[in-house]
């Protein structure tokens, strides 16, 4: 099929009791599958996975949660990973203003310390996003022409937030939750995204698409997702396979075969 999921958590203690078995599961489904880091031990244990298996590769990173943590050493320590070949991109990094476990003020400094990092490293960007638009898009125009790509990653917003990532030249990834009977805003912000700026995942273990909710997510179910947008673009699953696959390995750098 040639599915790959380009954001998930395999390094979530949700995992801890059958990660053998559902890395099995992930292989038998997927060509691979990124692993994101979500702070400085969960990067590292993502490295960890995408070093000791070859379908796996790793995004590290500090989220708006963990904001309180980034600092000289962290960003000196990301700045070492980003020199291996199994790092693909930096984040997922962003603003989280529904929760606020940082206050927003604090959130926005390590965002951008981490995007001018990207840019001073070349390196891909993964954007975590939750009801923080109109600072997210503000934040991000400073960067976006010096940035090698960006990633909105687990979209949850408007169509119109959509174009605005687009014209910057961002790639839009969607999660399980657009599939959900009630998210109709998702679907048509998905009619919008071009399929060359189009990226599917499942962020697992959360957001288990329709036919798995309720469920822990795994990275194979990507495919109901994929075959949601599939549909809604009028393409068939193997084709919308290819041209996922091929976003995802050009915006994360990525040569099969490593």
């Amino acid at each position: 099929m040639g599915l790959v999921d380009t954001h998930c958590h395999l390094q979530s203690e949700k995992f801890a009791d059958d990660l053998a078995a559902v890395l099995q599961r992930t292989s038998d489904a997927l060509d691979w599958a990124v692993v994101v880091g979500d702070g400085i031990e969960g990067s590292r244990a993502a490295l960890e996975l995408a070093e000791k298996y070859a379908a796996l590769y790793a995004v590290v990173g500090v989220h708006p949660y963990e904001s309180k943590d980034y600092d000289d050493a962290a960003e000196d320590l990301l700045r070492e990973w980003c020199e291996l070949s199994d790092v693909v991109a930096l984040g997922e990094m962003g603003l989280d203003y529904y929760n606020e476990f940082t206050p927003r003020a604090e959130q926005r400094g390590p965002f951008e310390r981490q995007l001018a990092l990207a840019c001073d490293i070349g390196r891909a960007v993964v954007i975590h996003n939750r009801d923080a638009d109109a600072d997210i898009l503000a934040i991000l125009r400073e960067y976006a022409g010096a940035l090698p790509g960006c990633i909105m990653h687990c979209f949850g917003s408007d169509a119109a937030f959509a174009e605005a990532c687009l014209e910057l030249g961002f790639y839009i990834s969607f999660a399980g939750n657009v599939t959900f009977p009630k998210a109709q805003s998702l679907r048509d912000a998905a009619r919008v995204v071009p399929m060359n700026r189009l990226l599917v995942e499942t962020d697992a273990p959360y957001l288990a698409p329709q036919p798995q909710r309720g469920k822990r997510c795994e990275p194979g179910f990507v495919r109901f997702t994929a075959e949601c947008l599939a549909e809604l673009k009028g393409l068939s699953l193997e084709d919308f396979a290819a041209a996922t696959t091929r976003n995802a390995a050009a915006v994360y750098g990525i040569i099969q075969n490593r």
